[in-house]
């Protein structure tokens, strides 16, 4: 019921539409038992004697049944338009609170996620409410509802004819509750399995070059293959418990109309029952069994809305790691001061990233992380945006706990050039100024001269209006780097942080990036993760990790001077400053 409760408090804001479809089902249902009861009354007439009245009363149970029918057709259309306006406007409204939701889910919710799968719950599953609000809900009411009116009517009719009828519904509803309960697990199946199948096209799209490089078409056909035959499995399972249950629903729905015709000829032999009672009964009898042979696959439509209700329910049930706190304060950009004091991460309690690391970036410092993979330099970039929070320590920010500021506060300091870039399926433009609600196509066009993008973006067929493609699969690596460049400078933060920013650029592209970084030193906050030369050198301060720790810190001649890892480091490279990597 719970459920039920739920699509209630979901359904709420659509309920004029629903009342009015509603309304028009009732009426709907009203309509559809005038007519047998027209065909009695000229039945009466028929076999009666008639004279000069005769042919008006027919003529007016003609004008009736026109008009029941005429009325039919009116509500009909309210009852299914309002029903279906009402049901996608509620998917719509839902695919986008659900995908709203997904933004604010932490990233932690996504490291064991696949994509395809998320979209599958986001695209598939909701459109099952469609089904649910349009279809079954409406259905169910007025089976049910033509259950009961059908029942009285019969009752006025021929009352113990009724109950003889009435005995073939225990069955109905004992098999109807054990279908219910048998077939939902199927069909949680096959929405699960189509989402995996989803997820699997949505991967081996994104990455159909390696697929073709590595010539492994034939083994990602068969993995496609394995997918659509779990779901085609799942689903012929639902569909062969469905194809056992109907027929038996047909079977004792068609007792009844035995029963009334041979308990009913009885009757009507022994002058209990006229021959329009008969005819009446049996057509009210059709409304009767009707219902219930819908009701079966109504009970078929609800399980499997249901069974994508609960997996979209699932998502929103989930509640974000990292959400405002009570009372968090909406600051103004300051000056870009960070502090990291005394601390301590892990993505798993076993495993610790981060061990008592403190430091501090001043207004305008550029700093530098260095050290091997997996020593927490990402880690820390990570937790200055807070898509994770410490275990432990303080994260200041111009003064403020970043925890204490709200995400976009927070957020609004700091902008962000990752290895690992991402553009989006638009403009050259478009993906530049991204980071902004209204820009100006010169400051656009300025972002990406200190990028250095401006020349070959002007090469480019449309120039600023050229589209780059899904994941900017149009251009090259280094292009990519400098459009994200040219991003963050745009939006200028006081923060600016470089995520082995130049590490797709050749050697000359990478010394004409640096220049336009140092033009930005002073302006801002710089944090870099690099390891070349040149950027590392370049550092007001460099901050050495090895196993979780800053071991060291200091410039480069500091360091250097130290003769320490970093010294040790250092002399094992090659001196080639522009073109070689710090490999530490």
């Amino acid at each position: 019921m719970s459920f039920y409760k739920r699509m209630l408090r979901i359904a709420a804001p659509y309920r004029f539409l629903l009342i009015i479809a509603g309304f028009s089902t009732v009426a709907i249902t009203g309509l559809n038992l005038v007519a047998p009861w027209l065909v009695r009354d000229l039945t009466n007439i028929l076999t009666g004697e008639m004279d000069e009245s005769t042919m008006n009363a027919i003529s007016r149970i003609a004008i009736i049944l026109a008009a029941t029918y005429g009325g039919r057709v009116l509500f009909r259309f309210a009852s299914n338009y309002f029903a279906h306006l009402a049901a996608w406007r509620l998917v719509t409204d839902m695919r986008v609170s659900l995908y709203d939701h997904l933004q604010k889910l932490s990233l932690s919710f996504y490291h064991d996620k696949q994509t395809g799968q998320l979209m599958s719950r986001v695209v598939n599953d909701t459109a099952q409410l469609e089904v649910l609000v349009a279809h079954a809900i409406p259905e169910l009411f007025t089976n049910i509802l033509i259950l009961i009116s059908v029942t009285i009517l019969l009752f006025i009719i021929q009352p113990t004819l009724t109950l003889m009828t009435l005995i073939p519904i225990p069955f109905l509803a004992v098999g109807s509750y054990f279908f219910m309960k048998k077939i939902r697990p199927d069909f949680r199946a096959a929405q699960q399995n189509l989402a995996e199948l989803n997820a699997g096209l949505q991967d081996n799209l994104s990455g159909i070059k390696e697929i073709q490089v590595f010539n492994q078409q034939h083994r990602e056909v068969d993995n496609i293959s394995r997918s659509a035959a779990k779901w085609r499995d799942a689903i012929l399972r639902a569909l062969k418990k469905s194809a056992i249950f109907h027929p038996g629903i047909e079977f004792f729905s068609s007792i009844g109309s035995v029963i009334v015709v041979g308990f009913g000829g009885w009757l009507a032999w022994q002058g209990r029952m006229n021959v329009a009672d008969i005819v009446a009964f049996l057509m009210y009898l059709s409304l009767f069994y009707q219902p219930v042979t819908n009701l079966a696959r109504v009970a078929e439509d609800v399980q499997t809305a249901i069974a994508g209700a609960e997996r979209v329910f699932q998502v929103m049930d989930t509640a974000p790691d990292i959400v405002d706190r009570e009372g968090a304060l909406h600051v103004e950009r300051g000056p870009g001061e960070i502090v990291f004091d005394k601390v301590n991460f892990a993505y798993e309690p076993e495993n610790p990233v981060l061990k008592d690391v403190s430091f501090t970036a001043k207004p305008g410092e550029m700093i530098a992380l260095v050290g091997p993979t997996g020593v927490g330099k990402t880690t820390v970039i990570s937790l200055l945006a807070r898509f994770y929070e410490p275990d432990s320590g303080r994260i200041l920010i111009d003064g403020h706990d970043s925890t204490t500021l709200t995400l976009h506060a927070l957020r609004d300091q700091i902008s962000i050039v990752l290895q690992d870039i991402f553009l989006f399926h638009g403009s050259v433009e478009e993906n530049i100024a991204y980071g902004l609600d209204q820009t100006t196509h010169e400051d656009v066009v300025q972002a990406a001269k200190i990028a250095h993008a401006h020349d070959f973006i002007k090469d480019l067929p449309q120039g600023y209006q050229t589209l780059v493609g899904e994941r900017g699969i149009r251009l090259s690596g280094g292009q990519k780097q400098r459009l994200s460049i040219a991003r963050a400078v745009l939006r200028n933060s006081p923060i600016l942080i470089l995520d082995e920013a130049t590490a797709s650029v050749d050697g000359e592209t990478e010394a004409e990036i640096q220049k336009a970084i140092q033009s930005l030193v002073g302006s801002r906050t710089l944090v870099v993760i690099a390891h070349r030369l040149s950027t590392v050198r370049k550092a007001d301060k460099i901050l050495v990790l090895e196993k979780g720790r800053v071991v060291e810190q200091g410039t480069h001649a500091q360091l250097i001077a130290k003769k320490g890892l970093y010294s040790r480091l250092y002399n094992s490279q090659p001196t080639d400053e522009q073109d070689q990597l710090l490999a530490i």
